[in-house]
Order: C-alpha cells, then sequence, then structure tokens
C-alpha cells in the first residue's frame, strides 16, 4: 500500500512538468512578444524621427520659396519687377499660390486665375491678422492651417515677413512673401514611403503658433493603436507625426512555429518523463519479483537476506526474535489433496504470518513449506504468547467440499541471548524446529543452549518417492466397515489392478477397497478383517487371503497383510500390503528345491 501511494505520487510528476513546462513556455512567449513589441517600437520610433524629418524638408521647400521672393526685395529695395514671370518660375506642384503683401495688403498674386478673392489686407484680417502681426513683430516665418482651398483640397499658408533697412541703421517692416502649400501633396512622396514600408500614420499641427487647437494636416486614415509619437517645430507651430505598423505591434513575431516548438518539447519531456517513470517502475517490481515470492507475496530467501542485512547496517537490531516453521506433513497435504490445496495451506499461513507479525518484521518463504520470520526490536518473552498463539491457531483446507485441518511446527531464538550474530538466529531457530519435529510436531519451541549449531540433517525420502520403489503393492484406506474409501495406491499396486494411473484405478475402483475383493469373498473377507481389529483392538492383523479383481475381469489369489494407525487427518485407516500368492508360491517353491 505504502509503495502504491508512492507510486502515485510520482504519477503526478509528469502532469506538474506538464505544467510547469506550459508556464514556462507562456513566459518565453510573453517575453519573445516583449521583446519584438521592443524592438519593433524602437524601430518605429528611429522611423518616425526619420520621416518627421523628411516632412520638415518637404515644407522647407515652401519657405525656400519665400526666402527667395524675400532676396530679391531686399536686393530691389522692396520692389519686385516682372511679378508673374519670377512666381512663375519657382511654381512647383504641390504649390498653390504665390503672393506679395506689402504692408502687409496682398497685392500680387500667381496664378492671378481664380485668386482675385485673395488681395485682402492681412494685418486687419479679422481670421489672419492676430498671426500676421504676430510673424510681422517676432520677426519669424509663421504657418497658418489647414484650411479649405477655395480651388478644392486644403492648404497651409507660410507667410515671411520682410524687413528693409533704413539710412539710420534701423529695420523697418516691408511686408509678407507668402506661400500656400497643398497638403498632402507636399508630403506626397514622402508619405508614399512611410506607408510602403508598412506604417501608418497621421500628422498633426497646432492650427496656428498662438493656438494649441490642433488639426489633422494628413493621415493614412486607419485607427492607431498606441502608437510612436514625435514632435517638432516648424514656422511657430507645433507638428505631431504618430506612426505604427500596419499589422500592428505583433508585426515579424510570429507566435505559431514557437508555440509549436514549445508544445513539442513540452510533450517530449513529459513523455521522458513518463518513460522514465514507468522504466522505473517496471525496475521496481522486476526487483520486487526478483525477491518476492509469487505465490505468497512475502519475501524470497533473497530478499529476506537483502532486508535483513539492510536492518543490520541500520542499528535496528538491539533485540530480536528468528523463527523458523513449517508446515506438518505437507507433502501428505498435497499426495492426498493435490498441489491447489497445497498451495492454499501456503497462502492461508503466509497470510496469518502478516496478520499476527505485523509490519516491524521480516517474513520470508525459504521455498516449500518452509517460513522465516525475523521480530525487530522483540525479545523472546516479549514474542513468546504471541509466538504459541500463532502456532497453535487453527488452520483447515477446504477439499471436496470438505474442511480438513492442517498443523505447524515452529522454533525460535533471541539475538543476542542466544547467538552474537543476528544472522545465526535462522539457524539457531531451525535446530529449536527440529527439536519439536522430533517431540511430535504441532507446537513450537525456543532455542536451547544444548542444541549444537549445525545443519539439520533429514530423511531425504518422501512419500512418493519411497512408495514409488518399495518391492511391493502398497495402499492406504480408511478402516470404516462404511467407508473403506481409497486414500493412496502406490505404482506397483495400481499396475498390478492393470489401471494406467491413480485416477484412472480410483475410476475403476469407484474409491472403495472391497471392490477390489472378488465379489463372493467380499463379505467373508471383511469380516475376517473387522474380527482380528476387533480381536487385538489395534496393530497387524493376520494374512488375509482373496482374490484380486483386476480391472480386465480376472482374479488373482493375493495376501492381504495391513495395519491400522490413527491419522490427525481422517482418524483410523489401514496401512495395508497385497502381496501376489503366485509370486509368494513360486519363490517357496525355488527356495525347497
Amino acid at each position: 500500500m505504502h509503495s502504491q501511494k508512492i507510486h502515485n505520487k510520482k504519477l503526478i510528476l509528469p502532469v506538474l512538468i506538464f505544467l510547469a513546462g506550459c508556464l514556462a513556455l507562456a513566459a518565453v512567449l510573453y517575453h519573445s512578444y516583449r521583446t519584438n513589441l521592443k524592438h519593433m517600437r524602437a524601430v518605429t520610433e528611429l522611423n518616425a524621427t526619420t520621416y518627421a524629418e523628411r516632412l520638415q524638408n518637404d515644407m522647407n521647400r515652401g519657405v525656400a520659396i519665400t526666402d527667395t521672393l524675400e532676396e530679391i526685395v531686399l536686393s530691389e529695395n522692396g520692389k519686385i519687377d516682372n511679378f508673374q514671370k519670377v512666381a512663375g518660375n519657382l511654381m512647383t506642384d504641390f504649390v498653390q499660390s504665390i503672393q506679395i503683401a506689402p504692408n502687409g495688403v496682398v497685392t500680387d498674386i500667381y496664378p492671378e486665375a481664380g485668386n482675385e478673392a485673395e488681395k485682402i489686407d492681412l494685418i486687419h484680417d479679422e481670421s489672419r491678422g492676430e498671426i500676421c502681426r504676430y510673424g510681422r513683430d517676432k520677426n519669424i516665418v509663421t504657418m497658418q492651417g489647414p484650411f479649405d482651398l477655395k480651388q478644392g483640397g486644403r492648404g497651409i499658408a507660410i507667410r515671411n515677413p520682410v524687413y528693409l533697412e533704413c539710412p539710420d541703421g534701423t529695420s523697418a517692416f516691408w511686408g509678407f512673401t507668402i506661400v500656400i502649400i497643398r497638403i498632402p501633396e507636399v508630403f506626397e512622396k514622402s508619405v508614399q514611403s512611410l506607408t510602403q514600408f508598412g506604417y501608418d500614420y497621421c500628422l498633426t499641427k497646432t492650427v496656428s503658433p498662438l493656438s494649441d487647437d490642433t488639426e489633422v494636416v494628413s493621415a493614412s486614415g486607419n485607427i492607431l493603436k498606441e502608437p510612436i509619437t514625435f514632435e517638432f517645430e516648424f514656422c511657430g507651430s507645433t507638428f505631431g507625426l504618430e506612426v505604427m505598423p500596419t499589422d500592428g505591434w505583433n508585426h515579424g513575431w510570429n507566435i505559431l512555429p514557437q508555440l509549436v516548438f514549445g508544445i513539442c518539447i513540452i510533450l517530449l519531456l513529459t513523455g521522458l518523463t513518463v518513460i522514465v517513470l514507468v522504466v522505473e517502475r517496471h525496475r521496481e517490481i522486476l526487483k520486487k519479483m526478483a525477491i518476492t515470492d509469487p505465490l505468497t507475496g512475502l519475501l524470497n530467501r533473497k530478499g529476506f537476506d537483502e532486508q535483513l542485512e539492510k536492518v543490520i547496517q541500520d542499528g535496528h537490531c538491539i533485540h530480536c526474535v528468528g523463527a523458523q516453521m513449517d508446515i506438518d506433513d505437507f507433502k501428505f497435504i498435497n499426495d492426498m489433496y493435490g498441489h491447489v490445496v497445497g498451495d492454499t495451506a501456503l497462502k492461508s499461513l503466509a497470510q496469518d504470518m502478516k496478520d499476527n507479525f505485523g509490519v516491524n518484521a521480516i517474513l520470508c518463504r525459504n521455498g516449500g513449506d518452509e517460513f522465516s520470520v525475523i521480530l525487530i526490536g522483540t525479545t523472546e518473552e516479549e514474542a513468546k504468547s504471541i509466538i504459541e498463539s500463532f502456532t497453535l491457531k487453527p488452520r483447515y483446507i477446504t477439499y471436496n467440499g470438505e474442511e480438513h485441518p492442517f498443523y505447524i511446527s515452529l522454533g525460535y531464538a533471541e539475538y543476542p541471548k542466544d547467538c552474537d550474530d543476528v544472522l545465526e538466529l535462522i539457524r539457531c531457530a531451525d535446530m529449536a524446529l527440529y527439536a519439536v519435529k522430533l517431540h511430535g510436531k504441532h507446537s513450537c519451541s525456543p532455542y536451547s543452549s544444548d542444541y549444537k549449531i549445525q545443519h539439520r540433517s533429514q530423511l531425504g525420502f518422501a512419500l512418493q518417492d519411497v512408495s514409488k520403489n518399495l518391492p511391493g503393492a502398497f495402499l492406504i484406506y480408511i478402516a470404516d466397515p462404511e467407508d473403506d474409501r481409497i486414500l493412496f495406491a502406490n505404482r506397483e499396486l495400481i499396475e498390478f489392478a492393470g489401471c494406467k494411473d491413480f485416477d484412472d484405478f480410483l475410476d475403476y475402483t469407484g474409491q472403495r477397497f472391497r471392490n477390489l475383493i472378488h465379489p463372493d469373498e467380499r463379505d467373508s473377507v471383511e469380516t475376517s478383517i473387522w474380527k482380528q481389529i476387533d480381536a487385538k483392538t489395534s496393530g497387524n492383523n493376520d494374512y488375509v487371503r482373496f482374490h484380486f479383481a483386476k480391472k480386465d475381469g480376472s482374479y488373482r489369489p493375493v495376501l492381504d497383510h495391513g495395519r491400522i494407525v490413527e491419522s490427525r487427518y481422517y482418524g483410523n485407516v489401514f496401512y495395508v500390503l497385497i502381496m501376489d500368492c503366485a509370486l509368494i508360491e513360486s519363490f517357496y517353491d525355488g527356495f525347497s528345491r
């Protein structure tokens, strides 16, 4: 359960890595966006500065015309001969008209056609007077507009005040040289280049040097969002150039490749983490399989030794009790009931070990029906009652719907009371178990210092080995006249009966001993047997002669010699040797000769 919780916690790791990756990707994309935005704004600011200078240069072409007229006026001492010819030479495609206004009154306009009404007194004009007086008094070039032109379109007036030098060295106001420029024609090349370069723009201007009101001079027509603004002063007016990329501030920043690449990296890292966890999980499973008994779920001997060594290294073995146990007559259980039932007994005992000895114990199945236990931090006195209760606990197996009891024997020892090395505990416990076996099984016993620490020898024979090689036919059946059920028959008896195997033998006999006796002799033979049993109570019965019924329908004279024994599992049972009379007679005939 604990390892499962740890495994479940580890499964959260890929989710955390995925979420962390998403957050990191979002941070990277945001940083990329901000970096791109900062770069775009820096480039746009540089372009706004550049194009603002170009716009100033465009407007300076209009100012230059007024400067040229001023030079002529000054050179001619206040006169301009052939104005129409001079203005015609100065005329260009972005100029609506060229004018002169001696004493502030417009007298000449080029071209005259369509501009007759423009000959007005600028100084005293209601809409133009204030700014003209301001330019005159400050001796600065002023701009006014934009305003609608009568000829169509929009324009801006550039007025250059001209002063003549008097004989006394003072300056006297002569008038204005004036150019009306058309917008946005004056900026046509600049704004066309700006839009072709991928920018939207809006150029604004204060209507005059005496007002903070602004009007749009020229614009691309699209709404600008968070534009770069560059302001500059020109001819007393404040211009503002707002610029932003036509494709928006994300221009040049493509999120899709970065997003796809980032997601691929996240999925790759998440996948690698999952693979690492799966490999680690499989490694843990394989490691657990390598040290775990697959049938009972307990440690195998390798796992037991590793766990014990770890406990020793950690210094937890101040006191501990080691126990060694096995199932009494386990081979008989397997032979009588089959290995499935035997496995059930093993698993039942293993579960009892888990339930009784708790988590502070090392539990092991050594192999077969042998089990080992190390109780950590426990003394023999503290463990005695638990071990005795565990040993004597009733245990059952089920076969053909009937419950049959099975028992265990257990030996135990304490460290450091019984040995100087924890690793010797199981050997001490094994000697104690051997003593239990010698004294009748189904019990538990502590280790005694009288035992010699040595490997316990075993007979090395099993029922199957003995019965298979016994020189004679042998069977076991229940000593009950109402239920003479056959429990076992060795190979020689099965072959003597003419059967293939034990199952065939049981089918043939109906699992009844009496069915091996000639039908005419059954009652007399059974009566003879039970008379002997009643007379002697237990032990050997005399030889009983009868005709043995074979599967092929023939009969062979045999001698039956048996012993009645009390079994913990079945009560009284017969152990019987069946001897072929013909074989015995031939032997004795040969011996007599």
